[in-house]
């Protein structure tokens, strides 16, 4: 996996083009599987958003404008995907999502701006998901059931089935996801989110999503684990289970479309893997510098995209230009605003409870200023 000290934009650069231009094509392939041009445009869109902001992410930890950086650069098709069909809401009758920490482009996709992810990365006391308290990419979206993102690994898939269960007792369609990494499905989490969701007669509408990238931090998968595919861990429990390229936007699409729909109808679970690239590495603490070797996804899609006549150098670059000066902007606005203060320490940990009476002093307010 040879890396690289230089700081160059993924969105400066590509695979071989093409300059010809012929009649737009009404869907974009790959094998059998097809969806229409003019959504293969959007989750390009999407894609080189989600890329301008987690390489502008990468160098704000570099530069000291931020001090950690975790992310998903080479994940942006699977993240993308699911963002776009998210049955976006608050309540049991909506989608609730447990993420993990490289999922920045399924909260652009259902509508974040980019600004409250910098606020987050820069710590200010503006961000939204934590008052500026957190990692990069820890999450929490209540009007959206995003679930608070954890940095205690695969915790979130011992809490889905509990979502899933008011979910199913509530009826509708509304469904829990769940996202996690290969390596964490070490964990004994993993486990009990298949099983809590497989009792009999009890099942639940889990949708549990694995974005395999074959490393934790450091160690190969396959040094690990005896399976070859994460998805093989589905059958004891009898679970419907797929794994899918995750660098083929065209593919994911339809596999996570397919899997959502078998978890609305059905209200039982289902495992969906996805093969993603880790294009540069776990994080900051390893450098983040770029992995040669790896599929990126972006360009062959822009490649691909290209080949079909759906879109034209010219458009592609406006598009980039767009999406670089977007996270630009972001960051500067971010950068501009206030970190927490002393005084903002022990704000927002409490809830209102009838404790309150016996410790006044724990309970200092929720967001807002409300008592």
């Amino acid at each position: 996996m040879p890396e690289t000290n230089e700081d160059s934009s993924d969105l400066d650069s590509g695979l071989p083009r093409r300059a010809t231009r012929t009649a737009a094509p009404a869907v974009i392939r790959s094998g059998r599987e097809v969806i229409s041009a003019e959504l293969a445009l959007t989750v390009f869109r999407q894609m080189i958003r989600t890329r301008a902001l987690e390489e502008r992410s990468i160098k704000m930890s570099k530069s000291g404008e931020a001090y950690f950086w975790i992310g998903g650069p080479g994940e942006e098709a699977f993240n993308v995907c699911l963002g776009l069909q998210v049955h976006r809401g608050q309540g049991p009758a909506y989608d609730f999502l447990h993420l993990h920490y490289r999922n920045a482009g399924v909260m652009l996709a259902m509508g974040m701006p980019m600004i409250d992810h910098v606020r987050q990365l820069a710590m200010r006391r503006t961000d939204p998901h934590s008052r500026g308290r957190n990692f990069v990419g820890h999450y929490a979206v209540k009007k959206w059931n995003v679930v608070p993102v954890t940095s205690v690994i695969e915790v979130q898939f011992a809490m889905a089935p509990g979502t899933a269960l008011m979910q199913k007792r509530h009826g509708g369609e509304g469904i829990t996801l769940v996202v996690g990494g290969e390596a964490g499905t070490a964990e004994g989490d993993f486990e009990t989110c298949l099983n809590w969701s497989t009792r009999p007669d009890q099942e639940l509408p889990v949708l549990m999503l694995v974005t395999n990238n074959r490393f934790g931090i450091s160690t190969d998968l396959h040094t690990v684990c005896a399976e070859k595919q994460v998805s093989d861990r589905a059958a004891p429990y009898g679970v419907r289970a797929e794994t899918v390229d995750g660098n083929d936007p065209v593919l994911v699409w339809n596999a996570l479309d397919r899997a959502m729909r078998y978890c609305r109808r059905e209200r039982k679970p289902f495992l969906l893997e996805a093969m993603v690239s880790r294009l540069h590495g776990h994080s900051s603490s390893s450098g983040a510098q770029r992995v040669w070797g790896e599929t990126d996804v972006l360009a062959s899609f822009e490649q691909k995209l290209l080949d079909a006549s759906a879109i034209d150098e010219s458009t592609v670059q406006t598009m980039k230009d767009e999406a670089k000066a977007e996270a630009d902007a972001a960051v500067a606005a971010a950068m501009k605003e206030p970190e927490p203060g002393r005084d903002d320490l022990y704000k927002f940990s409490y809830a209102p409870s009838d404790v309150d009476a016996v410790y006044p002093g724990d309970y200092t307010g929720l967001p807002g200023g409300s008592k």
